[in-house]
């Protein structure tokens, strides 16, 4: 397991390469670099998922309370993770629940585009995001939402019996000169980028806590088999309250030999 030591000068180093189109030499020798410059130096086209849970795979309590579950550094973390993509994007369920303002806080740097999917224009527009004054709101809808007044950017997206299709929200983005993209929560929405195959990092941050109950970060449709399982090549960071795993989605386990790092699940038979 290696440990994340932030520094300021490593941070600054991080922010600087943000976006650049110059090509970046990544250094994986220095943990701290290994886990962010994948996502700083990503040129285009970029999709980091970030689920932060508990011990047991809770991301809240059944009544959705989902406040707290992430420590100090694992709540630093996410705000980095923030701070190096263009755009968050989140579900309207995570809007409902938590009120988020989506913003970097807990470190310095910029606030990333806040992207709302509302495939059927549930939100009223007095949520929090859209009156903060912070970064940007684009709010993603079906073509045939109801037409309401946001102080956003509204996106119409074509709307299928399945919903809203992942690869035309990123496209709509794209047009936007948004190509590196920290897809937040909640589950299903997740869940449809992975399924979608999308995401080129996923990062698990769980912290030392036991909910019991409620909802779990990723809800993929079940399998039958473990042979049908992803299992992603995967490198563990402590942050110190919590531990991250760095999942690379475009990099599969394919045989226990010679993997270093990679995370494996144990064959019992």
């Amino acid at each position: 397991m290696r440990k994340i030591d932030m520094t300021d000068q490593l941070w600054a180093r991080l922010l600087a390469m943000r976006g650049s189109k110059a090509p970046v030499a990544l250094d994986d020798a220095e943990p701290v670099m290994a886990l962010y410059a994948p996502i700083a130096a990503a040129a285009r086209h970029f999709v980091l998922a970030q689920v932060g849970q508990s011990l047991d795979g809770r991301v809240a309590t059944p009544s959705g309370d989902a406040r707290d579950i992430s420590g100090p550094e694992g709540i630093a973390h996410l705000h980095r993770c923030r701070a190096l993509v263009e755009a968050v994007i989140v579900g309207v369920g995570t809007v409902k629940c938590d009120d988020p303002r989506l913003s970097v806080r807990a470190v310095k740097g910029p606030n990333p585009v806040r992207v709302v999917i509302d495939c059927r224009a549930e939100l009223t527009g007095e949520e929090r995001l859209f009156r903060d004054g912070g970064a940007p709101v684009i709010l993603v809808q079906g073509h045939d939402a109801a037409e309401k007044r946001y102080a956003a950017d509204v996106v119409r997206v074509r709307r299928s019996k399945t919903g809203l299709d992942p690869k035309d929200i990123l496209d709509a983005l794209a047009s936007r000169g948004l190509h590196r993209i920290l897809v937040e929560g909640g589950a299903r929405t997740i869940a449809r980028f992975i399924e979608a195959d999308l995401v080129d990092r996923l990062h698990v941050s769980i912290a030392p806590l036991i909910i019991g109950s409620g909802p779990t970060g990723i809800a993929l449709p079940p399998i039958e088999r473990l042979s049908s399982a992803h299992r992603p090549a995967a490198r563990v960071y402590t942050l110190g309250s919590d531990i991250v795993f760095d999942c690379d989605l475009r990099n599969k386990v394919t045989s226990e030999a010679g993997q270093g790092e990679n995370v494996r699940v144990a064959d019992h038979a």
